[in-house]
């Protein structure tokens, strides 16, 4: 990136980017879901989206004045993220909602990015939410893993052309609103297992492993309302989020 003045900086940030080719739009997005479908690059890729279901209860914990107390990711793709305040209540339960959302609103304001030619604001923006989320992260692979992402994000921005920055912008956007879409699927296929074995659900969490705790059973207790019903309020938001910001990406 040639920059020569912290305006010229500024400009390069804030200006807009030429749009990538119609065919490449439909490259990456084919590289999205293959890597969303085919199980052996999921196990890995799941981490980017763990990152952002994680970043999405810290966030909103913080918005609704709880006190985020840190952010743990782990090797199997699950994560827990610790906030205290009032156990009840509408801060409790936006904290609680916001983890199955928050990869798909994330591609949805992305691909609205993308729509407007922001490219590198898009990437810049994102390597600020990693910095940030970096503090509040508690445990040694969660370090590691934001801080690779991060890289990543910061080395594309700063080292690479337009059409390179494009290719991976719109790579990360689909892969968001794709990616966000499986763990609420997975997510109900688990309790369905769960339930057949007539296993009992714990007490609530954000891990997406093994564990039968599981957002959508905590928010049942919270609320009152069955956690059929917050699955189906899951369902909704990334099956949007990836239609709405499937038409801007595609300029429809």
């Amino acid at each position: 990136m040639d920059i020569t003045s912290p305006g010229d900086l500024w400009d390069r940030v804030t200006g807009s980017q030429p749009d990538p080719a119609s065919w490449l739009v439909l490259a990456t997005a084919a590289v999205a879901l293959a890597a969303v479908l085919w199980r052996p690059v999921w196990q890995v890729a799941r981490n980017a989206v763990t990152i952002a279901h994680e970043g999405g209860h810290g966030l909103v914990a913080l918005l609704t004045g709880r006190r985020l107390d840190g952010i743990r990711l782990h090797s199997d793709t699950s994560g827990l993220t610790v906030s205290r305040g009032k156990p009840t209540g509408a801060g409790m339960i936006l904290t609680a909602a916001a983890g199955y959302t928050a990869p798909s609103l994330l591609g949805l304001g992305g691909a609205w990015l993308l729509a407007a030619g922001h490219i590198t604001a898009l990437l810049w923006g994102a390597t600020g939410l990693l910095a940030v989320m970096l503090v509040m992260i508690r445990n040694a692979y969660g370090v590691l893993t934001v801080l690779v992402t991060g890289a990543l994000f910061f080395c594309v921005s700063w080292l690479t052309g337009p059409d390179v920055q494009a290719v991976f912008a719109y790579g990360v956007v689909w892969f968001l609103l794709l990616g966000g879409v499986r763990p609420v699927f997975e997510l109900q296929a688990k309790r369905r297992r769960y339930g057949r074995r007539g296993l009992p659900f714990g007490s609530g969490g954000t891990a997406a492993g093994g564990a039968p705790d599981s957002d959508a059973d905590q928010l049942a207790r919270l609320t009152h309302a069955p956690a059929a019903v917050w699955l189906f309020l899951f369902h909704t938001v990334t099956l949007c989020s990836l239609t709405g910001g499937g038409r801007w990406l595609l300029g429809l």
